[in-house]
């Protein structure tokens, strides 16, 4: 397994996979702790939780250019997800014992309640577009709720990886509670059948996301999945647009594009149409692209090879069948996988930058003539993970809200996870949900207690 510096094409570093036995050894290990770590007193769970948000600001600097190194992220940004990491971490450090709390469920018993029980070892398969962030979004609140974990990775940040299983480790916490393996996708199917395994947890693509709920459907085995999007970023007429410019580039061109719950399509009233794409058009021509450890670098590489061409060929695809491009279009020249950012307008729903997530620098604007079409044109997709929603009439936007088929509705803002909100989304966006009190409740029993 390589990790490739996605800004140079160079190979950083090669890892050597585990093998069938240091595979088993792993599950082994994850089994024998929660046995253990199932009993640690949640209070005890939580500092060593609080010392996880320690390290991670302490190795800042150092976990931060892993990050852009291995998939390119610009470095300010990589910086600002290792802090989001930590305040996830210090979140359930201080929520985690209260929410985990024995809740009262009055019947007919003299005495009844639920509590909430670690499952067991989960696997949590993850993605390399926010390499830190999406595994302690999942993790902080696992091992606070007395669940251990195995990290499979994806298989262009290895370094990321064993980076963050070492954070836990120098944290305090015991051995096999959180391990990281290196192992190729091919493996997820041998590792959700185990039944050391006891419930998965996958952020990454549709088509993988099917396969290994199919894999834990067959071992009756609890899943979250959290999956592609391709959010519509509503503007009405009414809207600030100023606000909505600013906010809009953002969240189209944060990390390069590559994000979930980036905005995608642009759905903007036909009254507002042609200003809104003016100024907007001029805000990502912008945009500095360049080396990602340079701290003024706006936009840098694609993470792979691979992720660029698909681009390219989504971006030609929808101008042969009809769109403009108004900025960007084409990858740079010399080494790296760069790519220009693109703003394309006159998309329709039956091009593939208007009805395919499209990962990577690529804003998609689509013109409707009322809120209406704009509504129905948001949900004419087979995703539902974000939305954003921008007008002045709060009353209409709640209205509104409740007709868009996702996940979250963010109002006059950009979509983000927050670990004091649920995060997750609807159709093929995937099902489940992390963070706050619902995601530490995903991976746990449930259970009754009913006494006479």
């Amino acid at each position: 397994m390589q990790s490739i510096n996605p800004a140079t094409e160079e190979v950083i570093t090669a890892y050597q996979l585990a093998d069938e036995s240091e595979i088993d050894r792993a599950l082994e290990r994850a089994d024998t702790a929660f046995r253990s770590w199932r009993r640690t007193p949640v209070q005890e769970r939580q500092k060593c939780t609080r010392r996880l948000a320690t390290v991670l600001r302490e190795r800042k600097t150092e976990l931060s250019k892993v990050i852009t190194s291995e998939m390119g992220k610009p470095i300010a940004e990589a910086e600002a997800e290792i802090e989001k990491c930590a305040w996830n971490c210090e979140t359930y450090a201080e929520i985690g014992a209260d929410l985990l709390a024995n809740k009262p469920a009055p019947s007919a018993a003299s005495e009844s309640y639920v509590q909430f029980l670690p499952l067991g070892p989960i696997l949590a398969i993850m993605p390399w577009n926010f390499p830190f962030w999406q595994v302690f979004r999942f993790a902080a609140p696992a091992v606070v709720a007395g669940n251990t974990v195995i990290l499979k990775h994806a298989s262009n940040v290895p370094g990321c990886s064993q980076s963050i299983a070492e954070t836990f480790q120098e944290a305090g916490f015991p051995e096999g509670v959180f391990q990281s393996i290196l192992v190729p996708g091919s493996a997820a199917s041998r590792l959700i059948g185990d039944r050391r395994i006891a419930a998965v947890t996958l952020t990454g693509s549709n088509l993988a996301g099917s396969q290994a709920a199919a894999a834990a459907g067959a071992a009756i085995k609890k899943t979250v999945l959290e999956l592609g999007g391709s959010d519509p970023f509503i503007i009405l007429e009414d809207a600030d647009l100023e606000s909505a410019v600013t906010t809009g580039v953002k969240s189209r061109f944060q990390n390069t594009g590559q994000s979930c719950i980036a905005a995608k399509r642009f759905i903007v009233v036909e009254k507002i149409f042609s200003t809104f794409a003016d100024r907007f058009a001029e805000a990502v021509a912008a945009l500095k692209t360049g080396q990602p450890m340079e701290r003024e670098t706006q936009i840098g590489p694609l993470a792979r090879k691979d992720l660029r061409e698909g681009i390219e060929k989504q971006v030609e695809e929808s101008v042969a069948l009809g769109a403009q491009v108004l900025v960007g279009g084409q990858r740079l020249p010399g080494k790296g996988y760069f790519y220009k950012p693109t703003v394309l307008t006159d998309v329709t729903p039956t091009l593939p930058a208007g009805c395919e997530e499209v990962f990577g620098p690529v804003a998609a604007l689509m013109r409707v003539r009322d809120d209406e079409e704009a509504i129905a044109l948001a949900n004419n997709s087979p995703f539902g993970l974000g939305s954003s929603l921008w007008t002045r009439d709060l009353d209409k936007a709640r209205r509104l809200a409740r007709e868009i088929e996702a996940g979250q509705v963010f109002i006059n803002g950009m979509v983000a996870s927050d670990p004091r909100l649920p995060f997750g989304g609807v159709k093929e966006s995937g099902y489940g949900r992390e963070l706050s009190e619902f995601g530490i409740r995903e991976f746990v029993n449930i259970q009754t207690v009913w006494i006479k």
